[in-house]
């Protein structure tokens, strides 16, 4: 708990934020911190006590921090563009009300085949855009991922950022594993298959685009 204080404390800059209740609340926690570390033994437990309850009380304020000292701020356009895009999800992105009339009526067969690779379309469009969203979270990932283990340590991971950096630190663990092995090896055979069937498609249309445009 005291370490995630600390981070906070840091991270709204004591001497130099000219946020007036963000600098007083850094520094009223900073000195909880320090009351609480020098405490006696018998004072210690109600001093841990009111540092904690503040700690927390700033924590799940952390969103309505100043421009700058947010602890995922680097993240959130990142995070609000990710949150949308889970490969697991099979939710169609595009042309969901259209896509499902006509699953459920009474076209042929080659109707419905063709609907089947659209699915498949949507499913490695998001996994690609999913891939370019992790590669571009990494700078802002070491320092992101710290915040979550403080967090997680005193069982407040509450709130979206959590899940969403689980994904992108799941994304970027899964494409570094040297070995891949059972479930992992089934996941990344998956998406191989469906990308390898999204770049035939995209062969295909390219060559079709490219006869066209010479003829003209």
């Amino acid at each position: 708990m005291l370490e995630l204080g600390r981070m906070l404390t840091k991270e709204l800059d004591l001497d130099q934020s000219v946020d007036t209740l963000g600098r007083w609340m850094a520094h009223y926690i900073a000195e909880l911190i320090n009351d609480t570390e020098n405490a006696s033994a018998e004072e210690r437990p109600t001093k841990m006590r009111a540092c904690s309850e503040a700690i927390l009380s700033l924590w799940k304020h952390r969103h309505e921090l100043p421009s700058g000292k947010r602890p995922f701020e680097t993240l959130e356009p990142i995070l609000r563009t990710l949150e949308s895009l889970d490969p697991n999800d099979d939710t169609p992105r595009y042309f969901r009300t259209v896509r499902s009339a006509a699953e459920e009526g009474d076209d042929d067969g080659d109707t419905k085949s063709w609907l089947k690779i659209i699915d498949g379309l949507d499913y490695s469009a998001k996994i690609l855009i999913r891939y370019c969203l992790s590669q571009a979270a990494k700078n802002a990932l070491d320092k992101s991922a710290e915040w979550v283990l403080l967090a997680e340590a005193v069982g407040e991971e509450d709130g979206i950022e959590f899940p969403v950096i689980r994904i992108i630190v799941d994304e970027t663990n899964l494409l570094k594993e040297p070995d891949p092995d059972g479930e992992t090896r089934k996941q990344l055979e998956d998406r191989l298959s469906r990308l390898e069937g999204f770049t035939n498609m995209a062969t295909a249309l390219t060559s079709q685009l490219r006869q066209k445009i010479q003829k003209i």
